[in-house]
């Protein structure tokens, strides 16, 4: 078994859909980014790619390729399970905190469970997201933008090259 950990930060942006989890969350900002800038999905591709020592999300999925700008993060991840399978690892267990001091989360959070179990191949048991304030702390405080973090666990299932 392995483990991995994640982080991410977006700012808001105005005129963009705020995407977290893979749902579509009703509020007047989105996040700036490359891609749909989901940074949970961000988070969690980099807790998953750290646990098989695979690099991050930026040098997989660059923002300086054109092929990546607008894609959806939940095809980010399914393709980081794939660089996964290739490499002999399977995720077994994903635990991942939003730290927003607006919109209000709580309502979608079955929902990402749901999205990101079905990319995972796992039962949503297996995939837990809290979302938490930072009380008017800093940047997210003032919100000025999101941040995520995941925990990836991860097994060997044999074949591929896990790069280690």
């Amino acid at each position: 078994m392995r483990i991995g950990l994640g982080i991410d930060f977006h700012r808001f942006a105005p005129e963009r859909d705020l995407i977290l989890g893979g749902v579509v969350i009703p509020h007047s900002l989105g996040l700036d980014g490359h891609s749909d800038a989901d940074v949970l999905l961000h988070a969690l591709c980099d807790a998953l790619l750290g646990a098989a020592a695979l690099g991050d999300i930026g040098h997989h999925f660059p923002t300086t390729d054109p092929a990546y700008e607008g894609i959806s993060s939940l095809e980010l991840l399914r393709r980081t399970i794939a660089l996964l399978a290739a490499a002999g690892y399977e995720p077994q267990q994903v635990d991942a905190v939003v730290v927003a001091e607006r919109p209000v989360l709580a309502p979608y959070v079955p929902t990402m469970r749901e999205r990101i179990a079905a990319v995972l191949g796992a039962d949503v048991s297996a995939v837990s997201v809290k979302a938490t304030t930072p009380e008017g702390i800093g940047a997210l405080g003032r919100g000025e933008g999101i941040g995520a973090w995941a925990v990836a666990l991860i097994i060997r299932t044999g074949g591929g090259d896990p790069g280690t």
